[in-house]
């Protein structure tokens, strides 16, 4: 199986709270499109200095992550982002991986959006069609 690639809106939560209170305009919204890796075996987003910086993250607490080869490491956690694909959307803190060469989409926020990889056309996809089904349990 190959990579999956989707092109995702990341904005920062605070300042969609901020318009919805009327403390900023809808233009001020810190924001940035990606090309993000779709990563099941990746918890949340991850995301890298540059992109931090571009939404204006704070970082807000320490992350122990586990790696492919079973080591951990530290890591930040940032403020809340919001993260749009189509017509779906999830809020999450990110994982802030210093260099990192890519932005990752993990399972967390698939599952909130209710997505899921369609092995044979190598895309992401809605799990039930086009119309999301949220299930709260």
């Amino acid at each position: 199986m190959g990579h999956v690639h989707a092109e995702i809106i990341l904005k920062n939560a605070g300042d969609v709270t901020s318009v919805k209170r009327g403390y900023i305009k809808e233009n001020e919204i810190r924001q940035t499109t990606v090309t993000a890796m779709v990563d099941t075996g990746s918890a949340t987003l991850v995301i890298n200095e540059d992109v931090c910086s571009r939404l204006g993250l704070a970082v807000e607490s320490d992350y122990t992550a586990e790696l492919a080869d079973g080591s951990t490491q530290e890591y930040g956690l940032t403020e809340p982002v919001k993260i749009q694909w189509k017509d779906r959307n999830s809020i999450c803190r990110a994982v802030l991986i210093p260099n990192a060469s890519e932005v990752l989409l993990g399972a967390i926020p698939l599952e909130e959006m209710d997505l899921i990889i369609n092995p044979s056309k190598q895309e992401l996809v809605g799990a039930h069609g086009d119309t999301a089904i949220y299930m709260i349990k």
